[in-house]
C-alpha cells in the first residue's frame, strides 16, 4: 500500500477515533456525565476519554497535514504507530480493569453500548495500530527520496 492511499484510510480512522472520543470528552466536559451511563474512569485525576480525546486528535491533526501537504514519506505512519501503540496500552489498561464487571454484570454492565467506552476506544486504536503497522513492513510500501542522487534509491 502506497503511503498515499494509507493517508486516505488514516484520516477516516483518526476521524472516526476523534469524533467519537470527543463526543466522550465533551459530555463529560459539559454535563459532568459519562455519554452512555457507565462509569467513568479516572487517570491523573481527569476522565480517560480526555486522554483519548487528545491521542486521537494528534493522530488526526498529523495525518490531516499529511495528507492535505501530499508527503510522501513514511513519517505520518511511524507517527500513528507510536500514538497508536500508546492508546492502546492506555485503553487498554482500563479495558483490562473492567472485565471483572463483564463477568459479573454481563454485557449490559455498560449501558447502551454492550462494551465499555475504552474497549471501543481500545478496538479504534488496534485497528490504526494494525493498519499503519501494515503500512509500514509491506515491501512495496517503500517510497522514493526525492533528493537522493539515484532516483531509483529506496528509503
Amino acid at each position: 500500500m502506497r503511503v498515499s492511499k494509507y493517508l486516505n484510510i488514516a484520516v477516516l480512522l483518526t476521524l472516526a477515533g476523534t469524533l467519537f472520543s470527543g463526543y466522550l470528552a465533551g459530555t463529560k466536559f459539559f454535563s459532568a456525565t459519562c455519554a452512555f451511563g457507565e462509569e467513568c474512569p479516572i487517570f491523573l485525576g481527569y476522565p480517560a476519554c480526555y486522554f483519548g480525546f487528545v491521542l486521537f486528535l494528534m493522530m488526526f491533526v498529523s495525518t490531516v497535514f499529511a495528507w492535505a501537504t501530499k508527503v510522501s514519506t513514511k513519517w505520518p505512519v511511524t507517527a500513528n504507530i507510536m500514538i497508536a501503540g500508546l492508546g492502546v496500552l492506555f485503553a487498554g489498561y482500563f479495558t483490562v480493569g473492567e472485565i471483572a464487571s463483564w463477568f459479573i454484570s454481563g454485557f449490559h454492565a455498560f449501558g447502551k453500548l454492550g462494551l465499555s467506552t475504552c474497549a471501543y476506544g481500545l478496538v479504534f486504536f488496534v485497528i490504526i495500530l494494525v493498519v499503519s503497522l501494515t503500512v509500514r513492513d509491506k515491501s512495496n510500501a517503500t517510497i522514493t527520496h526525492p533528493v537522493a542522487s539515484n532516483k531509483n534509491e529506496t528509503i
